[in-house]
């Protein structure tokens, strides 16, 4: 079997479930070495167990994106441990409230900016020597097409979205001249927890999974992938160059 991320090392965040579990499950096999942030210990053990099942290896980290001071050590200590981080996908996410914008709380508002863009900028603060260490660092960042779409009462998660799409292209734009390769994703609807509570009525049954998703991640991810600043579209299977304005 090919393996094309063997000897790298990956961090995945909310790796418990849903596309995280999922890209977990794909980088091991494909011969990373996962390391695995979620909130949820007895999940990351679960997963754990399944990567040790495919041969792979992985190294669990109990942290929830909100600590930021938690954040802060994470890039030094994988630094220090491997000498680099490979590959992250920055793939963890909250919906947050579907209201009017002036129904939202500011609870509401704080809680989803700060885990779907600030958590991601101490991410690449933190992660950023590690990543340039690399001879190919890959960073994958998750987007949605509510960041394009605007649709009534999504204001907070559309407008977190958006804000990580300028965050990944920012980035893409700061490391051009280095071997570190910046790609937004849209995974379109997916058969997740999070599309059921955004899609209640939804048969989930209609739905593509995470695991569809996972061995286009793992093409990203790979050393051989040459793009950077632009998105993959999963519903469409390609990757679009982002929109300019004449």
């Amino acid at each position: 079997m090919s393996k094309p991320l063997q000897g790298r090392i990956a961090l995945v965040t909310g790796a418990s479930r849903g596309i995280g579990r999922a890209a977990a499950l794909a980088f091991a096999a494909a011969g990373a070495h996962v390391v695995a942030l979620a909130r949820t210990t007895g999940a990351l053990e679960e997963l754990d167990d399944e990567i040790n099942a495919l041969g792979g290896s992985a190294t669990l980290v109990p942290l929830d994106l909100a600590d930021a001071g938690g954040l802060e050590k994470l890039g030094p200590a994988l630094l220090e441990r491997w000498g680099k981080l490979d590959i992250l996908l920055a793939n963890a996410g909250v919906l947050g409230s579907l209201s009017p914008l002036g129904h939202v709380t500011e609870k509401d508002w704080a809680k989803v900016l700060d885990i779907n863009v600030t958590a991601n900028w101490r991410l690449i603060k933190s992660l950023d020597p590690a990543l340039r260490a690399s001879d190919a660092g890959r960073v994958i960042l998750l987007s949605s097409g509510a960041a394009h779409k605007c649709l009534a009462y999504w204001g907070p998660y559309s407008i977190s979205k958006a804000a990580v799409e300028a965050l990944g292209r920012t980035y893409a734009a700061e490391t051009a001249t280095t071997p570190v390769k910046v790609m937004l994703v849209n995974p379109g609807p997916l058969r997740t927890k999070m599309r059921a509570e955004a899609m209640p009525g939804e048969d989930p049954a209609t739905l593509k999974t995470p695991g569809d998703l996972a061995p286009h991640l793992v093409t990203l991810a790979s050393p051989d992938w040459a793009d950077s600043g632009k998105i993959f579209d999963f519903p469409q299977g390609r990757v679009l160059a982002p929109q300019m304005p004449a």
